[in-house]
């Protein structure tokens, strides 16, 4: 398994690295990453690689064979070889969106409290898919609501859980179609707000902001029928 220090701390920009391998595909597997592989929804990090004078730009990372995070190179470039040291640097501007969209994510599935079939983030507009009938009566209230979760400058913490304890206790899985990240042992929690403010508690992997103040301004968009059942809600980074 690659260590992924993006799970130590989501706010780190670079860190040292040794590569330990090339995939089949070209991807190269360091003993260490800062890149978040792209899963449950959130794509992954881009950055760069720098060793012996060198720079190389990574176009995204994703999951490889025996749980290791390979990093995919933008264009076809030679590869630096393995064992070689290298300093690996994240493009920060860009990860930091995705966090923030990721847990403005969350916040709209407070707002809107149906099960989730599907979702997508990306940089300034994102989606989830809601197992709803009909969509929303008032969009300008459920706008407010959002916004004012965000003021409330809201800790956003992480807990972990076993298999066990998750599988005892499924109304913690708000998505339907994406499987909680399972198969360790054990279960990340992100957890919006503390105590009596708490809003929020869900499995998940993704990468977050500290607290909700972080997000800045949301604006609702459109609202598209997917189905009979389905309804797919965007929602826009304003800055």
């Amino acid at each position: 398994m690659t260590p992924p220090l993006f799970r130590q701390d989501a706010y780190r920009t670079e860190a040292s690295g040794i590569v330990v391998a090339h995939t089949p595909e070209g991807g190269i597997v360091l003993d260490q990453t800062l890149f978040y592989p792209t899963g449950g929804g959130q794509p992954g990090d881009s950055g760069r690689l720098i060793w012996q004078g060198r720079s190389l730009s990574i176009a995204t990372a994703v999951k490889a064979e025996g749980d290791q995070i390979a990093l995919v190179v933008a264009e076809p470039v030679p590869l630096p070889p393995i064992g070689a040291a290298l300093r690996q640097a994240i493009d920060w501007p860009r990860r930091h969106r995705l966090m923030r969209m990721h847990t403005a994510l969350h916040l709209l599935s407070v707002v809107i409290p149906l099960p989730v079939s599907g979702g997508a983030i990306a940089e300034t507009r994102s989606r989830l898919d809601f197992d709803m009938p009909e969509a929303p009566a008032d969009r300008d209230t459920l706008e407010e609501y959002l916004n004012q979760l965000v003021d409330r400058d809201l800790p956003v913490t992480e807990d972990w859980i076993t298999d066990d304890e998750l599988r005892a206790n499924p109304g913690l899985v708000k998505t339907m179609s994406v499987a909680p990240p399972m198969g360790s042992g054990r279960v990340r929690l992100v957890r919006i707000g503390q105590g009596a403010d708490q809003v929020d508690l869900q499995p998940c992997g993704g990468t977050h902001v500290a607290r909700t103040g972080e997000i800045g301004r949301l604006r609702l968009g459109k609202v598209e029928k997917k189905g009979r059942q389905n309804r797919r809600v965007y929602l826009h980074l304003e800055d």
